[in-house]
């Protein structure tokens, strides 16, 4: 799980950065266009004032121009046509309305200085004009009009040789700033989120499922090699490590409950001398047979059994006194001798098994010794060798019927 909402939190990320860079790129898109505009209008304003002004016909649009005090700024020829001066600034006005009816597109020259009122400045085209007084090449910003995103511009426009004979009576030098004309692009380029949020969500729930099935493969080889190391192989029952383990919490929690636990020792009768007549294969599957009839035998959840080695079982029976060890070890002896598996080996002829008990009582309130658990083992190893004693196919209980373990007190430091 950690990994996948690290897996996620990676796509976020990317995604977020990609709706910045896409945001950045169309920014940058808007920057161009902008200068690509303004570039053209100071080449067209250069050209017009290179000329002097340009003539045109006086139309129901194109009518004298009030603010330009020039000599012979209308002419009026011979037959009747009349013509009127057009300065830079006037040009600019022209083409911003014809800008604006065709592609939204805006212009406006204006200065903090302006001849003609219409062309004082907005508040941000204002400050914009300030700061071009202290070297600031050109400004350029996102807006919201409406709901939408546009971008305006603005760079300055500087005093030219040409420029200082409508000028030079407001007291501008060549190569002042004169004002600037400002591009407000109406809409930006849309950002391409479904695309983006698309292919992201894609990537995202492929990255799951690699996640999801990697780990499901790592958990399998995981629970396969936890099974290698804690079961047998040939039985697919505990194996020693694993009963030592076991046994040893068992201990401590029974000590902590004082709940009684038994320990049952289980050895099968000559059974070398069952490989030496049948062969380990045989020998094989006789021991499998063993380990299904102990885990047949458990009673409890908390019950199990496990390989001690070789030919050797044991079964841990918590919350089980010695009486009751005696009970489950005499069935298990029983139900094994009534499914009369040859072995000619044996003195009976059958594989029989024998088992040695041993058990903590209920009232072994104390137990001092974190290494109890092997005092146990061997109690009930040394049932099993007085079984072996009194001639095997037996259950003998550890000698102590009702065994405690003394508390031992730790010599106090005068």
């Amino acid at each position: 799980m950690l990994g996948v909402l690290l897996w996620l939190g990676i796509v976020a990320c990317s995604l977020g950065w990609n709706l910045h860079q896409a945001q950045q790129y169309r920014e940058g898109l808007a920057l161009e266009a902008a200068r690509a505009f303004f570039d053209l209008l100071v080449l067209v304003r250069h050209w017009n004032a290179e000329h002097g002004g340009l003539y045109v016909p006086v139309t129901e649009q194109t009518q004298p121009n009030p603010y330009l005090e020039v000599p012979r700024r209308d002419i009026r020829l011979d037959d009747g046509l009349t013509l009127t001066k057009v300065n830079p600034a006037y040009m600019t006005r022209q083409l911003a309305e014809l800008a604006a009816e065709g592609t939204g597109v805006q212009f406006h020259i204006t200065s903090l200085k302006p001849i003609r009122p219409a062309n004082a400045p907005q508040p941000w085209e204002a400050e914009a004009l300030r700061t071009f007084e202290t070297g600031t090449k050109e400004i350029g910003e996102v807006f919201g009009a409406g709901g939408r995103q546009g971008y305006r511009y603005m760079a300055p426009l500087f005093t030219e040789k040409p420029c200082l004979k409508c000028h030079a009576d407001q007291g501008y030098r060549q190569g002042d700033v004169r004002g600037g004309i400002s591009i407000t692009l109406p809409s930006l380029a849309p950002l391409p989120i479904a695309a983006l949020v698309a292919s992201h969500l894609a990537i995202a729930l492929a990255g799951v499922a690699v996640i999801l099935i990697m780990g499901w493969m790592l958990g399998r080889a995981y629970e396969s090699m936890r099974h290698q190391a804690i079961f047998d192989v040939l039985t697919n029952i505990p194996n020693r490590r694993f009963f030592i383990h076991q046994l040893m919490h068992e201990v401590r929690r029974g000590r902590r409950e004082r709940m009684p636990l038994s320990l049952l020792i289980c050895d099968l009768d000559y059974f070398k001398g069952y490989n030496d007549t049948f062969g380990h294969q045989a020998g094989d599957s006789c021991l499998r047979s063993v380990a299904e009839l102990l885990r047949g035998s458990l009673r409890r959840g908390g019950d199990f059994c496990a390989r001690y080695g070789g030919e050797e079982f044991v079964m841990v029976l918590p919350k089980t006194g010695l009486s009751g060890g005696l009970a489950i070890a005499e069935s298990i002896r029983a139900n094994l001798a009534e499914r009369r598996m040859p072995h000619p080996a044996s003195p009976l002829g059958i594989v029989t098994i024998s088992i040695g008990v041993a058990a903590y009582a209920a009232d072994a309130v104390e137990i001092a010794d974190e290494r109890d658990h092997e005092a146990l083992i061997r109690r009930a190893d040394e049932a099993l060798y007085r079984v072996k004693e009194c001639g095997r196919n037996r259950v003998e209980a550890d000698g102590d019927a009702s065994p405690t373990i003394t508390t031992r007190r730790k010599k106090q430091v005068q």
